[in-house]
């Protein structure tokens, strides 16, 4: 086995076994893995990659592991990938389906849940927050204060899907870009003319 098909499997291997409380949960642990471990892409692309994956249905960590296998192997890393991204919640399942039951009315087991969601939410908040400060230097700070503000408002509000939301803050994004490509063009076309 090649070492991209065993850091690829580790990595996935380790998402699939502490990733607790779905999809949205996984996603710092896959981003620590992809950026931080193995530097398989950087902060930028993960973002990028992270919010197409939140747009397209199904469910987020896998989509996000094959995403992560097809860059480094092709399709059979995507395929790999995501195998050993749900295996261990696969044979988890299996194994622990006939405790479901007696394990259900346990304090024990719902104390043990009640201690794990504090560390998920602070995972999440660190996550969003690293992206807030990413979207305040590349905006500037009032205009990623006031889109927070307005998605804040589209997705709680208004109750918009959350798909819609950021198909549309892709384009304004794509929109914003350009329009800053093309003043920052204009800028220096302006200081080569007056030098």
């Amino acid at each position: 086995m090649r070492k991209s098909y065993q850091e690829l499997i580790l990595g996935m291997l380790r998402t699939g076994i502490f990733g607790f409380g779905g999809g949205p949960s996984v996603i710092p642990l896959i981003r620590y893995e992809a950026v931080s471990r193995y530097r398989w892409l950087d902060d930028d692309e993960f973002g990028e990659i992270l919010a197409i994956a939140n747009a397209l249905p199904g469910p987020i960590a896998t989509k996000m592991a094959a995403y992560l296998g097809y860059k480094q192997k092709g399709t059979l890393g995507a395929l790999v990938s995501v195998a050993a991204h749900i295996l261990p919640t696969c044979l988890a399942m299996v194994a622990l389906l006939a405790v479901v039951n007696v394990a259900s009315y346990s304090k024990a087991v719902e104390g043990m849940i009640s201690a794990v969601m504090p560390v998920v939410a602070v995972m999440l908040g660190q996550m969003a927050y690293e992206f807030g400060e990413k979207a305040a230097k590349g905006l500037g700070k009032w205009l990623a204060c006031l889109l927070f503000v307005l998605s804040f408002l589209m997705l709680q509000v208004i109750s918009i899907h959350p798909a819609i939301v950021i198909v549309i803050f892709l384009a304004y994004g794509t929109f914003h870009f350009k329009l800053k490509n093309k003043a920052d063009r204009s800028k220096r076309k302006k200081k080569g003319m007056s030098s």
